[in-house]
């Protein structure tokens, strides 16, 4: 016997073999009496939105930053070949896993007669206890910390199956050694090997360094009012929805390289940037704490030092008082109403509610991405959804639900100089 490979997928939804894909993949190796022996487990990029990401708790900023099954088919048909399939509610882990191999061009023995499953393992053997994973984990004193990352679900699958091996579970589910055996004797197609690594959760914070981090230190030639303009207007549709996301580090990143614009020139620009909203804020010669807090959060995103921002602030209600300021900002991104707008991915809420608030705010629902479009809402502002793709290259700005919430309170209230105000 070669033993046991423990699986769990989280996916971008419920069915297999359509428009679902794997977005994280683990294998706890087991050997044959239930001990761990080894444990793998990677995002995977599936080259579409996320699905219901308030489920698994995956970020595109991370995910795009993960191999495609593809890339990983080698390597996790060597962690499975020989080895019994195991999963907790094994049909659903199993057919996805099989559609991922069947997707690259590659038939894998991952059939029902060479899967168990430790869901119905654990009816059969313990009638009373719950079926589901968090329900057997708490039945049996199993620790299961976090529950739909895929590598926490396949080890607290593994302890259970090193359970149900302890009660006899080989014994007492019939066919199981007839399952070990021709898991084990049935051959597996030889999937050459990438060499693609892991990526695990979180990686975006290592790897997505800000903007700025990425610029040469300045440039030899002053900077031209096109150049200036062209920046401070994607600046300003990074901002929308006042959250910078990965894709929009990029962008800010890719165009300064291609205008020659360095830190030290993007630095000034962005106290100009930040000068400008402040002017607006105080135009009415209040600047009360939701609009202070508004442009301290602003200047921490463009990382205008604290003492800067302060004066700069200090700058803008001192010309307000006096009656010079003069109410304007650089770098406007004009929204309102007749403007369209797509929605795309898994929202939290129901697109239809979203598509009625956005009507409501005046602007106009559209299905589709085109370029006279000019916002589109995704459940995640990375998002690697074909609409999000497509507004990118467009140059739309994409913003989350949050960030949406915020930009409809602009348009339905009056507006208030000083109010982030998006028209």
């Amino acid at each position: 016997m070669t033993g046991y490979a423990v699986v769990d997928v989280e996916t971008t939804g419920l069915f297999p073999g359509g428009h679902d894909r794997i977005v994280e993949l683990a294998v706890v190796q087991v050997d044959p009496d239930g001990r761990i022996e080894d444990t793998w487990a990677t995002l995977v990029n599936p080259g579409r939105d996320l699905g219901p990401q308030q489920i698994h708790g995956i970020s595109a900023s991370d995910a795009r930053h993960a191999p495609s099954f593809q890339d990983i088919a080698g390597h996790a048909a060597e962690l499975l070949r020989g080895r019994t399939f195991v999963a907790h509610n094994a049909q659903f882990d199993r057919r996805f896993v099989w559609h991922a191999f069947a997707a690259t061009g590659y038939d894998v023995p991952l059939i029902e007669p060479t899967t168990l499953c430790t869901m119905r393992t654990g009816a059969q053997l313990f009638p009373t206890a719950p079926r589901s994973l968090a329900g057997a984990c708490a039945h049996h004193g199993v620790a299961l910390a976090s529950a739909h990352e895929a590598l926490a679900d396949a080890r607290a699958a593994a302890e259970l199956l090193r359970i149900y091996l302890a009660g006899g579970a080989r014994h007492v589910v019939p066919g199981w050694d007839d399952v070990v055996e021709l898991a084990a004797t049935t051959p597996w197609p030889v999937i050459p090997a990438t060499g693609a690594g892991p990526v695990r959760r979180g990686v975006s914070a290592e790897r997505d360094t800000h903007f700025l981090a990425r610029l040469a230190a300045a440039r030899t030639t002053p900077i031209t009012t096109w150049e200036k303009e062209e920046y401070l207007e994607l600046v300003d549709r990074a901002l929308l929805d006042r959250h910078i996301s990965a894709r929009e580090h990029d962008q800010l990143a890719e165009l300064c390289g291609q205008l020659g614009i360095g830190r030290t020139e993007a630095a000034a620009l962005h106290r100009e940037y930040l000068a400008g909203l402040a002017t607006v804020a105080s135009a009415d010669g209040v600047l009360d704490a939701a609009e202070l807090a508004d442009l301290q959060a602003v200047a921490a995103m463009l990382e205008v030092p604290a003492a800067d921002a302060g004066r700069i602030l200090q700058d803008a209600a001192a010309a307000a008082e006096a009656g010079s300021g003069t109410g304007d900002r650089p770098g406007r991104y004009p929204l309102g109403p007749g403007d369209q707008v797509v929605f795309t991915g898994a929202m939290d809420e129901p697109r239809d509610v979203w598509e009625r608030r956005a009507a409501a705010a005046g602007l106009v629902p559209r299905p589709a991405v085109t370029r006279k479009v000019r916002l589109v809402v995704a459940a995640d502002a990375d998002s690697m959804s074909g609409k999000a793709r497509k507004a990118a290259a467009y140059g739309i700005p994409v913003v989350s639900e949050a960030g949406f919430t915020r930009i409809l309170d602009d348009l339905v209230r009056p507006t208030r100089a000083g109010a982030g105000a998006v028209s």
